[in-house]
């Protein structure tokens, strides 16, 4: 009686075909590049540096924002009465710098530049 084996035929290995995977990658990458967008979102204007005009004659305003508290130039001030003690501190038309600590929320600091708004000072937050 012949062996098992050789009634069997061996088996043939397909190769597999990658002209199909690479037509599936050319039609997925087509249609990521037609239905994507490339509008600037969130774009923030940046100021170029002057040119080298010298010292300003104007003294810039140190202000520190805390969660709880605020410091104007080492003194303490409510949120509410910014506005007066930066009219008693300074000039129209000053640097205010405003330094963050570390666990100052998003909101407070927009509380602060929402009341920074209404007054005629240059504002810049320093990272």
């Amino acid at each position: 009686m012949p062996e098992r084996a050789s009634l069997v035929p061996p088996r043939r290995r397909s190769t597999l075909s990658m002209t199909s995977l690479i037509d599936v990658i050319f039609l997925l990458l087509l249609f990521f590049m037609l239905t994507s967008t490339f509008s600037r979102q969130g774009e923030v204007e940046l100021a170029a540096a002057g040119g080298g005009a010298g010292a300003a004659s104007v003294q810039p305003v140190f202000l520190q924002l805390g969660p709880e508290d605020l410091t104007l130039n080492a003194a303490i001030v409510a949120l509410d009465e910014l506005t007066a003690a930066l009219a008693a501190l300074a000039e129209e038309d000053a640097l205010i710098l405003v330094a963050l600590r570390p666990e100052v929320t998003a909101q407070r600091l927009i509380d602060l530049l929402g009341a920074l708004r209404a007054t005629t000072y240059r504002v810049q937050v320093l990272s």
